[in-house]
């Protein structure tokens, strides 16, 4: 099967619609544990699709632990070098990730200094020309063809400022999204209980 034709499945399967990369123009992201609508940013747009690829090539789910899976392994295939927005990004889901499961986030990081990424200016260019036909082709660009690993004591050191970051930015994000929930909450008339009580989750994998 063509990769598009498995993108588009992968799409309709996780409830994102039917046209590839279609998003509307808030998206609810998880900063930490909280769940937060932020703008569907230009940059997020661009690369959405090649994200998506990404967790096709890579087998790591859209569940809570699954994008920061993802998001780590980004960040250690150099998304921070090609993008700051996307390495930001990617630093808003790790932070989820890091508080359910921080030994995976770490593992995908190392998986992902091995790795290429589809982020490129050169790669996008190549994935939209029709380079690679198959999720298998792009899988063995990707992932298959081990690429020259930096000592392991500064990709550590990388991976540990990247989590310093990644759990400071909840507070900078999610408190003023709680305490305007809170306020509406309130102004809608539900009770303290209410407002604060939080709702159950199925997307944690």
């Amino acid at each position: 099967m063509a990769f598009r034709d498995e993108l588009a499945t992968f799409y309709r399967r996780n409830g994102f619609g039917e046209v590839i990369g279609s998003r509307p123009l808030t998206v609810p992201v998880y900063t930490g544990c909280i769940l937060v609508p932020l703008p569907n940013i230009e940059a997020r747009r661009r690369y959405l699709e090649y994200h998506d690829l990404h967790h096709l090539v890579t087998g790591y789910s859209v569940g809570r632990i699954g994008e920061g899976e993802i998001s780590a392994w980004e960040l250690g295939s150099g998304s921070m070098f090609i993008s700051p927005a996307l390495g930001l990004m990617n630093l808003i889901a790790l932070s989820t990730g890091l508080l359910l499961e921080p030994r995976r986030m770490w593992c995908a990081f190392r998986r992902g200094c091995s790795s290429r990424n589809l982020s490129t200016a050169r790669a996008r260019a190549e994935v939209d020309a029709g380079r690679w036909v198959t999720i298998d082709d792009l899988r063995r660009y990707v992932i298959e063809r081990p690429m020259p690993r930096l000592p392991a004591p500064l990709r550590a050191a990388e991976f540990g400022c990247y989590s310093a970051l990644a759990l400071v930015l909840p507070s900078l994000i999610a408190v003023p999204a709680v305490v305007a929930r809170l306020i509406t909450d309130f102004t809608l008339g539900y009770s303290v209980f209410q407002a604060v009580k939080p709702k159950k989750r199925t997307d944690l994998y």
